[in-house]
């Protein structure tokens, strides 16, 4: 199991209901493009299965 996960921004939030845009805001994520990498634990993966439509998600 990767010990972190790298989440791009490749779908606007623009379409997107004002929870998923809150849960992109708090992933550290604001423009298209933009990469983080945060920690593989179910906090974050169950933030990323919510916004899976508007992120790219790999394992690093």
């Amino acid at each position: 199991m990767a010990d972190k996960l790298r989440i791009t921004l490749v779908k606007s939030t623009i379409g997107a209901i004002p929870k998923q845009r809150a849960t992109v805001k708090a992933l550290g994520l604001r423009k298209i493009g933009k990469t983080v990498e945060l920690p593989n634990n179910d906090a974050v993966k169950g933030m990323v299965w919510h916004v899976r439509h508007l992120v790219k998600v790999e394992e690093i």
